[in-house]
């Protein structure tokens, strides 16, 4: 009887010990942060010509990948270069008398679509710890973005139709942007440093750009 209590106190000893090991967490001393994003914004058009008009909601969605390059010995200061895709649907109407003194010309609906390969250099701070993944964060960076595509949508009175205007854009875009905010929700502001329309392409100037202002989500 005494060999048996004995043994039975060393399996509930080596049970608990084991017990005790599965549940630990593990911690990660060299951890890095925010791998992968996705943003939706509202593109707010600047420097517009006089006859073009904001309509409706003129979307931007970008995502892809940033490798976390912490620089101070608890992590919470690093850089992270990447790479990704952006897309942009740009909402106007074009008032074509402005430009005519024809009567039948009307106002045009028109949308630009841009495809973009992204390649941002971020510089981050956060307060994470290897112990939660919930934390602040404010992240700003510099964007140079590669355009893919370019197309022009219209539709008026006059007729409707659908060009490629890869050819009177600029190769690349540039921007400055910033993002903040807590655990899941971060804003996200991106600034266009460069106007979307080559000059020495286009008959008629165009110097616009673009606002951006939304939310950022960071997954890993």
């Amino acid at each position: 009887m005494r060999q048996f209590i004995i043994s039975f106190i060393l399996l509930l000893s080596l049970f608990g010990f084991s017990q005790s090991k599965e549940n630990s967490v593990v911690v990660d001393s060299l951890f890095r942060e925010d791998q992968f994003y996705i943003s939706i914004s509202y593109n707010i058009l600047q420097k517009t010509p006089s006859n073009f008009n904001q309509y409706s909601f003129s979307t931007g969605l970008s995502a892809g990948f940033l490798r976390d390059f912490p620089i101070s010995k608890n992590r919470r200061w690093a850089i992270a270069p990447g790479i990704g895709y952006s897309f942009n649907d740009l909402k106007q109407t074009i008032d074509l008398s402005a430009i005519s003194d024809d009567p039948n010309f009307q106002l045009v609906k028109s949308r630009i679509l841009l495809h973009y390969l992204d390649f941002p250099l971020e510089f981050r701070w956060r307060n994470a710890t290897p112990e939660s993944h919930k934390f602040w964060r404010i992240y700003g960076g510099f964007m140079a973005s590669y355009l893919i595509n370019g197309s022009f949508q219209y539709d008026g009175d006059l007729g409707s139709g659908d060009e490629n205007i890869k050819d009177v854009l600029n190769k690349f875009q540039y921007a400055t942007y910033v993002t903040f905010g807590f655990n899941t929700w971060n804003a996200y502001i991106h600034y266009g440093l460069n106007p979307f329309f080559d000059k020495n392409e286009t008959a008629v100037e165009n110097n616009m750009t673009t606002l951006k202002i939304g939310l950022m989500f960071y997954i890993l």
